[in-house]
């Protein structure tokens, strides 16, 4: 298993490798995501390694590209943007923290938009 790291997640992302994804996350990890769908006050929450695991197999199995464009680490925390392309050329931005404990994500809040 590689060790969490900005490049690690960049290549698992852009590479729309799900299972490697995945592995960066504790079996009792959160991933909160805020759209326009889900607001701040009732955000969409996926709990635990498995249903993490499913939301990126999901995602990664989508046609389309995924661009990690900016990201930093410090300490137990990470942050990255992301920049996404469906064929038709919808586009989707995110912009991601992580909470890290014990070289494994805890804790992802993910704010994303979407092309209308």
């Amino acid at each position: 298993m590689e060790k969490l790291t900005i490049p690690a997640l960049r290549r698992a992302i852009e590479s729309r490798d799900g299972k490697a994804l995945a592995s960066f996350y504790a079996d009792d990890a959160v991933l909160q995501i805020i759209d326009q769908d889900n607001p701040p006050s009732r955000p969409h929450e996926i709990k635990g390694h498995n249903a993490i695991a499913a939301y990126f197999d999901d995602v990664c199995g989508r046609t389309m590209t995924h661009r990690v464009e900016n990201g930093i680490a410090d300490g137990d925390r990470l942050a990255f943007t992301q920049a996404c392309t469906y064929p038709d050329g919808k586009r989707v931005f995110c912009s991601a923290t992580l909470e890290v404990a014990g070289g494994k994500i805890a804790r992802q809040v993910a704010v994303q938009a979407w092309d209308s």
